[in-house]
């Protein structure tokens, strides 16, 4: 019973030495090496002394069995006794299956290791880079815009971990985005919901994470549980700040008590509806915060300027050549967009400004020419109530009415269409608007027909969220061919502006001309990049996005200059300044259809001549 207890226990230590995996294989196939050749030298010493002799003893015998055991047409040049040669023959023929067997160890080690690899569960290890938590269609927006924002840096990384295959990822971001440039791009398959997971990228090196929203229900109890586990894990004395983004209004102060003090959360459905009501008035708003927010085009910086200390900001709008103010950041890092214009600018102060890369703002060399005779002194500012049509429902449309009764005039109506009545929303009050109801299947011509669209002065159509994006927005192309091909028959015109889910959509939509359309997950994706790469402008876009604070609007462009005047675009901000609006561009309606400014024209050089018509806008941030 010993002996067998014996047996078992030096078994079970040998199966557990060989689950080591590939170093401990190649560590029994090297003793079993040595045990041979060691043997193998004994027998010879013993039983061939001469052959032994004439070699030059025990050690040239025993370098000899090591080169047989590697090359077995080593033998074939041996001569002597016959226990010599057995004794020869046995090494090398147990060198063959030693050494093969260690061609195998090594071979399926090696392609092990590669699995791994492919895999994506090794360690990342590099600094400085951008971490990013989560999958979903976000990650390609946001991969191509930190690959622009990066093109002329030295090589940077884009570190993204999500619970799906390494090489599926990495397929999907070459096929959908491209060439990345000097961004490199690392995938790694792990869950952002697991603690152990994260410590694959590197997140104490890392300059910013991102956390992005996952498809499925309930997305937000994810980011949440996410922001859980980052705010409290140990973290080095210098941490990268996050960015998150929530879907629903009702989960952001969740979302920002776990995140703590580090991070930064967006709501994303409140700036989806803030676009969609703002929009439907000013068309082209969604096309100056797209351009304000990605990359390629415009965007806002920070920059101290010590030569224009203890002046007022509103001489400071005329200032810049190439660049448009649009506020301050104090010394102690308070924001203030669009202040009042006597607010004098300390040294210690950082312009707020619009334009295309830090390196072009140019002071002005020369004061700017100013047509006063062309500036509109007292603009028409007298607004009347109108008429609406909401075509479509979705889980957004509540609050979408909610907001369209606060900018409304009073006495304005608005009407939904749509295939089921919203009795909760039709039976809510509001101060501005009076809501009725009409049943419509928004692809159906007939229906839009009966809804007499001729008395509607804008036409705002929602994405249906329940059905699959794509095939959302082949919904809304079709309902929007119907309302532009209706409007032409009619002869009355109306706005139409329209969300989209996927933002290639917008250019095979072009076609139905609408007047805006509001990509909100794109503009989503982009505003958490521009945090990823300057946490700073948290405050900035946050006081553009805020109803209480200065926003965006496209005005029309007769309320500032005479139409059809050729002035310089310094005149327009002077005109702006003297209604206390910092003027930043403004959009053509001739080229309104024109991808891919569609009309707009940001931070113009001050002395460039315009021409501007009554149908066109200028491009203020106002506190109105």
């Amino acid at each position: 019973m010993v002996r067998l207890g014996l047996r078992r226990r030096v078994r079970v230590w040998f199966d557990g030495t060989m689950d080591r995996g590939t170093p401990a294989l190649i560590g029994w196939l090297g003793l079993a090496s040595l045990a041979l050749i060691t043997v193998v030298t004994g027998l010879s010493a013993l039983f061939a002394a001469k052959e032994t002799g004439e070699r030059g003893g025990w050690a040239s015998v025993l370098w000899d069995s090591v080169m047989r055991t590697l090359d077995p047409g080593t033998m074939g040049g041996d001569i002597g006794s016959p226990v010599y040669l057995g004794l020869m023959l046995v090494v090398t023929i147990g060198g063959i299956f030693i050494v093969s067997s260690l061609i195998g160890v090594l071979t399926t080690g090696l392609n092990d290791a590669i699995t791994n690899l492919r895999k994506g569960r090794s360690p990342v290890i590099t600094q400085g880079h951008i971490v990013v938590l989560g999958w979903s269609d976000q990650v390609f927006t946001v991969v191509a815009e930190l690959a622009a924002a990066n093109r002329g840096n030295t090589r940077t990384s884009v570190v993204i971990l999500a619970d799906r295959d390494k090489i599926d990822m990495e397929d999907q971001i070459r096929n959908r985005v491209g060439d990345t440039g000097r961004t490199r791009v690392v995938c790694r398959s792990g869950s952002p919901l697991k603690r152990a997971d994260l410590d694959l990228v590197s997140l104490d090196t890392a300059r910013a994470v991102m956390v992005l929203s996952p498809t499925g229900d309930d997305p937000d109890i994810d980011v949440i549980k996410v922001l859980l586990l980052l705010n409290n894990r140990p973290w080095p004395a210098v941490r990268p700040h996050v960015v998150a983004a929530v879907q629903e209004s009702a989960n952001v102060a969740a979302a920002k008590l776990a995140a703590g003090r580090h991070a930064l959360v967006i709501d994303a459905d409140d700036i989806a509806v803030r676009m969609v009501v703002q929009s439907h008035r000013q068309s082209g708003l969604s096309t100056v915060c797209t351009d304000l927010l990605d990359f390629a085009g415009n965007e806002i910086y920070l920059r101290t300027e010590p030569s224009l200390a203890g002046r007022a900001y509103g001489d400071v709008l005329g200032a810049f050549e190439a660049g448009a103010p649009i506020g301050l950041r104090r010394a102690d890092g308070t924001i203030a967009v669009n202040p009042p214009m006597e607010t004098v600018l300390d040294a210690s102060d950082e312009i707020i400004l619009v334009a295309e890369d830090d390196l072009l703002i140019e002071l002005a060399a020369t004061p700017p020419r100013i047509d006063a005779t062309a500036i509109v002194v007292t603009p028409d500012t007298k607004q009347v109530p109108d008429r609406t049509l909401v075509v479509g429902w979705n889980s957004r449309a509540d609050r979408v009415l909610d907001l369209l009764d606060r900018f409304a005039e009073p006495g304005s109506e608005l009407d939904v269409a749509a295939p089921r009545e919203p009795e909760e929303a039709l039976a809510a009050e509001r101060g501005n608007l009076t809501v009725g109801y009409k049943r419509c299947q928004p692809t159906s011509r007939r229906d839009l027909e009966s809804l007499d669209l001729g008395g509607y002065q804008h036409i705002i159509v929602l994405s249906d969220d329940a059905a699959e994006p794509d095939h959302a927005d082949d919904r809304t192309l079709v309902t929007l061919l119907h309302l532009r091909d209706i409007e032409v028959n009619l002869g009355e015109p109306y706005s139409i502006v329209t969300e989209m889910n996927d933002d290639s959509n917008r250019e095979v939509a072009q076609v139905t001309k609408a007047d805006d359309f509001v990509v909100s997950a794109r503009l989503i994706s982009l505003l958490m990049t521009q945090l990823a790469e300057n946490r700073h402008l948290y405050e900035v876009f946050a006081d553009l996005f805020e109803a209480s604070g200065a926003e965006i609007h496209l005005k029309p462009a007769g309320d500032y200059v005479q139409p059809g005047a050729e002035v310089t675009f310094a005149t327009v901000v002077e005109s702006a300044r003297r209604r206390g609006e910092s003027a930043i561009g403004y959009r053509s309606h001739a080229e309104a259809d024109v991808s891919p400014a569609y009309g707009v024209v940001l931070n113009p050089r001050k002395s460039q001549p315009v021409c501007l018509d009554v149908a066109d806008s200028i491009v203020v941030i106002s506190t109105e």
